[in-house]
């Protein structure tokens, strides 16, 4: 199969947005309904979702099954519990993956209270896994120091090239997320890989080659990449290089 090179940019309005009492979420593929998640996927992103969370909410207790879990927090702080034991506190900086594998049940919520007044703002991401039914399992690592260099960070990589070198893992060998902290004028280099999706989760940057990007756009790279990307104000970008696709 020959795939055509190909830049599609998103902008961030162009997402789906779903809402409650309690959430808005802003969706980069289909994730609330009844949806098949490969056939909408990018590469291997099967979910992307940026969600506002009110105080003393969250979700609940539910199940997860085969799927590899990367939540990156933007402002405020996520309470994680789950069914094998694992807990803790997700803020800023911090870098944590849960792979459901055979099953896992847990929760996520807003760790401010209703009288702190403080929301949550918080990206997650799906992809499948390499291989089901595994156990499961997580991992968390604090990185703070590491995004303050205005470099591009592979924060979880399952791909043999970071072996050591990514903070924490995935369990798919052919995906790998990076996560840049710019300050103005500061550029990095977008991986070149056969799928790659660019979001920008703050500030504004000159994406070459296509103008300007502010928050909540995207940009979907098939066969390509090698653009660079310099902020216009202090931004964060969140990089997914994948070798493989979901889709069916």
């Amino acid at each position: 199969m020959i795939v055509t090179e190909q830049v599609q940019v998103v902008p961030g309005a162009d997402r789906r947005r779903w809402r409650n009492e309690w959430l808005d979420s802003r969706q980069s593929f289909p994730a609330t309904g009844n949806f098949v998640l490969e056939d909408y996927a990018h590469g291997l992103l099967l979910v992307h979702n940026e969600d506002i969370v009110d105080p003393g909410e969250g979700f609940d207790t539910h199940q997860h099954r085969d799927t590899e879990i990367l939540t990156w927090v933007l402002e405020g702080t996520v309470v994680h519990r789950d069914s094998t034991g694992h807990s803790g506190m997700i803020r800023p900086g911090l870098a944590q993956r849960m792979s459901a594998g055979a099953g896992i049940l847990h929760s996520e919520r807003n760790g401010a209270g209703y009288r702190e007044k403080e929301r949550l703002h918080v990206v997650q991401m799906w992809i499948p896994p390499d291989t089901t039914g595994v156990a499961p399992s997580y991992q968390e690592l604090d990185i703070e120091g590491e995004l303050a260099r205005n470099v591009l960070v592979p924060v979880a990589s399952g791909m043999p090239r970071h072996r050591g070198a990514a903070a924490i893992g995935i369990g798919n060998r052919h995906a790998a997320f990076h996560v840049a902290r710019l300050d103005p004028g500061q550029a990095i280099i977008v991986p070149d890989a056969p799928y790659g999706h660019v979001f920008l989760a703050r500030g504004t940057v000159d994406y070459e080659g296509y103008g300007t990007l502010t928050q909540g756009d995207a940009v979907r790279l098939t066969a390509t990449g090698g653009h660079r990307v310099t902020a216009m104000a202090a931004a964060e970008l969140l990089i997914w290089e994948m070798t493989a696709t979901a889709r069916r």
